[in-house]
């Protein structure tokens, strides 16, 4: 099934408008608070921070994400997280105090690690014939079905990134044009952001059911037993998955944390170079999903090369610090990156139903959360210590030798990836 009969899906189709413009204010939100933050400190390792108090909360959320996830029913906790994060979207820019800053980029992290694994876990759900009650059971979705459908959900996040880019530069010249000083020309960055998760509640509103299934519901045993985060990391499919997801996220980490002072201090270029950069990544996430849409390669295939050449890419970059060939580079890392994950949260979704379904794509967000945190912190600090011991260690600009080690660490990190024993089949209900 195609891109053009998912979309014909009305609800799966209301849900991803909603995510769309979800996603432009969280990338919108996310460059301000690059930015915001650098202004505030003037720090690489502040700017790493962001992330991190963006994306720990996987850490220390993903054992309360995952009692809810696989409780409440998915349109509950969907609808609560959207209400829950336009309040704190209001409350972030108010004070420009960076403790301040941090504490809502953490509050709304918490509440998005809630908030994906009910997506996720909808998009099976939502994709199903069930009116023609064409799934019995132990029947699969067809791998190439369930691809399209997270290539489609994948879209709706990393296509935002060049609207993000482009209407986070336009708003921010138009506010320094009207004489818009400090942090008042933020301000209107992350109510807008506030206002997107408002749409995406009535979009979700709107959808009368998003699972689970009956057929999905746990006995009173699997209730009493089940349900707890280190659940998930129990299972064979998700500890075969998880370090590829886990370096996927330090190659995005460390160069979103250094993109910034890669851009400004080895490329030459401004803010705006930034924003194409990162716009380009957006376009080359798009290309990746046109690439794996069909459905061809062996999951595990796609995982581990995807992984390899975004690694390559990410150590090339940091060794050349051309120009040319980093726009270029921005486009690869984008396709690779995007192949790498849709692969991912496909094999998990395939190889898994019901509430362990749930769990699993708890951990896979939690994982990538918590490695891009981690990977951020690491980069940023690394190239401050590092320019501070040596302008110039072993004759390169401390960013750019760090991007080059983590660009080799994904590399040799796809060795940990590897099939589980359930293979493509459905792991047996645990007893």
């Amino acid at each position: 099934m195609g891109l053009k009969e998912q979309l014909n899906r009305r609800d799966f189709r209301r849900l991803m408008v909603g995510q769309t413009v979800s996603s432009l204010g969280d990338w919108m939100g996310t460059l301000a608070l690059m930015y915001f933050v650098l202004e505030l400190s003037g720090s690489t390792t502040a700017v790493g921070g962001v992330l991190v108090l963006r994306l720990l909360p996987s850490a220390l959320g993903a054992p309360v994400a995952a009692r809810i996830v696989t409780r409440w029913r998915r349109r509950s906790v969907m609808m609560n997280s959207d209400l829950v994060r336009i309040g704190m979207a209001l409350a972030l820019p108010v004070l420009p105090w960076l403790w301040w800053v941090y504490f809502w980029a953490f509050a709304i992290e918490v509440v998005g690690l809630v908030f994906l694994p009910a997506r996720d876990a909808a998009i099976p759900y939502l994709i199903d014939d069930r009116d023609e009650s064409r799934r019995k059971d132990g029947e699969e979705h067809d791998t190439g079905t369930l691809e399209v459908a997270n290539g489609i959900t994948m879209a709706t996040s990393y296509g935002m990134i060049p609207v993000g880019a482009g209407l986070f530069g336009l708003l921010l010249w138009l506010s320094n044009n009207a004489g818009w000083e400090g942090h008042w020309r933020y301000v209107v960055v992350f109510w807008l952001n506030a206002l997107t998760y408002l749409v995406s509640y009535f979009v979700i509103r709107s959808i009368p059911d998003l699972g689970p299934a009956s057929g999905e519901r746990r006995t009173e045993q699997q209730e009493a037993k089940q349900g707890r985060f280190i659940d998930a990391l129990r299972l064979p499919v998700v500890r075969g998955v998880l370090p590829g997801v886990a370096v996927v996220a330090l190659g995005l980490g460390a160069l979103f944390s250094l993109g910034v002072v890669f851009v400004r201090n080895v490329l030459d270029a401004s803010a705006v170079g930034f924003g194409g950069l990162v716009a380009l990544f957006g376009i080359g996430a798009i290309m990746g999903l046109v690439i794996v849409r069909r459905g061809t390669w062996n999951l595990m295939t796609q995982i581990r090369t995807a992984t390899a050449l975004q690694g390559a890419v990410i150590a090339t970059m940091g060794l050349l610090a051309s120009t040319t060939w980093s726009f270029l580079g921005a486009v690869l890392f984008g396709g690779a990156a995007t192949a790498a994950l849709v692969g991912a949260i496909t094999y998990l979704q395939e190889s898994l139903d019901g509430y362990r379904r749930n769990l699993a794509l708890t951990a896979f967000h939690a994982v990538l959360r918590f490695g891009l945190a981690l990977a951020a912190l690491l980069s940023g600090a690394a190239a401050d210590l590092l320019g501070h011991w040596d302008p110039t260690p072993l004759g390169v600009a401390p960013a750019r030798l760090v991007l080059a080690f983590s660009g080799l660490i994904v590399i040799a990190g796809t060795l940990l990836i590897r099939r589980s024993g359930a293979g493509s089949g459905r792991e047996p209900e645990p007893a």
